[in-house]
């Protein structure tokens, strides 16, 4: 690899499977020193181990636990340069079936999970006049969206708003802080969930022909951590395979 996180120290709170673990492996593949953390402490601590890194178990929808997980990744480097906050839960609910205490608790994992993960490393990167702060965001909420994901679209949407007013207030403590937004995915929750005939219909969706895989999304955090991003914040970046370019569904235009 090219050594593009080389020295860098990076956080990523949920990281135990999919997304967040293929960004733990490209950050490490890249040079970082990483810490993993998660809700799940089997699969996270086994995913750790996997990589060689740290693993700290945490509830992102708690401050106390944000906290702790920048205290552990500082304590063990010395810094802190990048805090990707990827946690989330999707559970699939109608609005009419939603209960108050179920709304709660997508939003805090999903939304308020960003702002506490924001704010636990707000202190030592502005020590460090330095430090990019990435979510993982979605199609889901901004762009479009489906029957039974009303709390989920909504968490989504409000990470990009959130994202927008970080960015321009930390920005004076050089600090970037981005997104991204993934389309649909081929996870290990996909694979497992999902049969052949679903996935081959979102695939038919989509322009490029196939679900993106985790580290095509890890790709686009690389780049996000990195210089070659240095000028960018307050943004996200799509990656969906063009799912969001076509006006219905009949859109393929197949050679002779």
């Amino acid at each position: 690899m090219t050594g593009r996180l080389e020295n860098r120290v990076a956080l990523v709170i949920g990281a135990s499977r999919g997304i967040g673990k293929a960004i733990a492996v490209r950050y490490v593949e890249e040079g970082a020193k990483v810490v993993l953390a998660d809700f799940d402490a089997e699969g996270g601590k086994a995913s750790a181990d996997e990589l060689g890194v740290p693993f700290v178990h945490t509830d992102i929808s708690k401050m106390d636990d944000a906290v702790e997980a920048v205290n552990v990744t500082v304590s063990a480097f010395g810094r802190l340069d990048i805090i990707v906050q990827n946690a989330g839960i999707y559970p699939w609910q109608l609005i009419e079936n939603t209960s108050p205490e179920d709304w709660d608790q997508v939003m805090g994992v999903n939304l308020r999970g960003c702002f506490n993960a924001a704010r636990a490393a707000l202190p030592q990167m502005k020590k460090q006049g330095a430090g990019r702060i990435l979510f993982t965001s979605s199609i889901t909420g901004p762009h479009v969206t489906s029957p039974g994901h009303g709390h989920y679209s909504a968490t989504k949407s409000g990470i990009n708003g959130f994202i927008r007013s970080a960015a321009l207030e930390f920005s004076g403590y050089g600090i970037n802080v981005n997104g991204v937004e993934p389309g649909n995915i081929l996870t290990e929750a996909i694979q497992l969930h999902r049969g052949a005939e679903f996935i081959q219909n979102m695939e038919n969706a989509i322009p490029l022909g196939r679900l993106g895989s985790p580290r095509d999304v890890a790709n686009a955090f690389l780049f996000l951590a990195s210089e070659d991003a240095s000028y960018i914040t307050g943004t996200t970046i799509v990656v969906d395979g063009g799912q969001l370019l076509p006006e219905g569904a009949d859109f393929r235009l197949l050679p002779p």
